[in-house]
């Protein structure tokens, strides 16, 4: 099971581990109700290094992209169950409207995002090459959808 770290104790994780020589992936998302596309994407994005980190995008973060009525979840909720796949190492909930100053901080090795993008399109691209990471697209075709999902329940 993964750790659900705060900034600061992933900081020091992310030290530690490259000290041994590990590297790292870093995916990102709102994980607002869990599905089998999250899961091949976190797959995938495991695949690319040593140990994955996870970035949750908190509660105000999913309303901003997702709408009023989410998330479904709480952030706490939604880390506990991304930190409980046996792809994710570490998770971290993050604030801000992009992972950006994540990345600064962390320079995984890999930055990984679905298939939705491509690699010219990650809004995270500059950040990621002037570290000197490379990006990954992973994960299947983006035909899961938590929105398609809820509306296909209905209210």
């Amino acid at each position: 099971m993964g750790e659900r770290l705060t900034r600061d104790e992933l900081a020091e994780a992310v030290r530690r581990g490259r000290a041994s020589g590990l590297t790292f992936a870093f995916a990102n998302g709102a994980f607002d109700l869990l599905h089998v596309g999250h899961v091949r994407y976190l797959e995938a994005a495991r695949g690319e290094a040593d140990r994955l980190i996870v970035a949750v995008n908190d509660d105000q973060g999913v309303r901003a992209s997702k709408g009023p009525d989410r998330p479904v979840m709480r952030a706490e909720d939604r880390a506990e169950l991304v930190a409980a796949l046996r792809a994710v190492d570490y998770v971290v909930i993050f604030p801000e409207s992009t992972v950006t100053p994540l990345l600064e901080l962390l320079k995984p090795d890999v930055h990984c995002k679905g298939t939705d993008y491509t690699v010219d399109t990650v809004p995270e691209r500059d950040t990621v090459k002037a570290y000197g990471g490379r990006i990954a697209i992973v994960g299947d075709p983006k035909d899961h959808s938590t929105t398609e999902w809820l509306k296909r329940v209905g209210p």
